[in-house]
């Protein structure tokens, strides 16, 4: 049997961190928290638990996580984030790749508590993530604030049955103050990787996001709930790419003063 770490990434997680904690306590050998110096009772709640507690400034979703892992004091790892927490059925699963860990990593559904309701479509479900791994076989990737855990090439990874429970957001203003952030986030780390927006992404990828998750991926079947969370993704789809337009003309205007200002020189 493999000792297993459960590495959870923490900032002002009062709320649910007891719930993630409590979900994976029965199969993990160590539970890491490591937290980017909270404010509120995270620290004092992780106390109540026999978790290893360590700081970290936070550089971003994906460095933060690969610092996580990198801590840890097992090669098999589960991550998960705060607020999530194993289901009953999920747990029972991985207690038995804890008894044979024969993949390099496993992958599961994750199923979306929104405002109090589950979704079940909207291109939120079945929303597969890849969690539990061996360290050595990859690391975090994708583009901030959406990481990916990306396993080396011809890396085995087998699907386990059971849902992760995800309590993404409990109001619609938190979810609309996430979209915002996110939106900053994903188009600062976009124009860092070199990829340029225009007036037509602008107008047609929102549009075609909302359509593809309200229609195409039956979000109309989750009700008032899923129009809502189908119209604030494709409102975060239309952020992001408005600030990187903002985010381009800022470097154009940069470039044209710093070479007016060469001129003169």
């Amino acid at each position: 049997m493999i000792k297993l770490s459960v590495v959870i990434v923490t900032f002002n997680e009062e709320i649910n961190i007891a719930r993630c904690i409590e979900s994976v306590i029965s199969i993990a050998d160590e539970i890491l928290v490591v937290d980017s110096f909270s404010t509120d009772k995270t620290n004092e709640i992780c106390k109540g638990f026999q978790v290893r507690f360590e700081t970290h400034a936070f550089e971003g979703h994906i460095q933060q996580k690969n610092y996580a892992a990198t801590i840890a004091s097992y090669d098999q790892i589960l991550s998960l984030d705060a607020d999530e927490a194993v289901s009953k059925e999920l747990l029972e699963e991985l207690q038995k790749v804890k008894e044979n860990f024969s993949a390099d990593g496993y992958a599961f559904n994750r199923l979306n508590n929104y405002c109090g309701h589950w979704i079940h479509h909207s291109g939120w479900y079945p929303d597969r993530k890849l969690r539990l791994w061996d360290r050595r076989k990859g690391k975090w990737g994708g583009e901030n604030p959406h990481d990916r855990l990306e396993l080396e090439s011809g890396s085995k990874i087998e699907f386990l049955k059971g849902d992760l429970l995800h309590y993404s957001y409990y109001s619609i203003q938190e979810h609309l103050a996430q979209a915002n952030k996110f939106s900053s986030i994903g188009a600062s780390s976009a124009i860092l990787r070199g990829r340029k927006s225009n007036l037509l992404k602008v107008v047609f990828f929102p549009l075609w996001r909302f359509f593809r998750h309200y229609f195409l991926q039956l979000g109309f079947l989750d009700g008032y709930y899923g129009f809502v969370v189908c119209a604030i993704v494709s409102h975060e789809n239309f952020l992001k790419y408005v600030k990187m337009m903002e985010l381009q003309q800022s470097e154009t205007q940069f470039r044209n003063e710093t070479h007016a200002k060469k001129k003169r020189i």
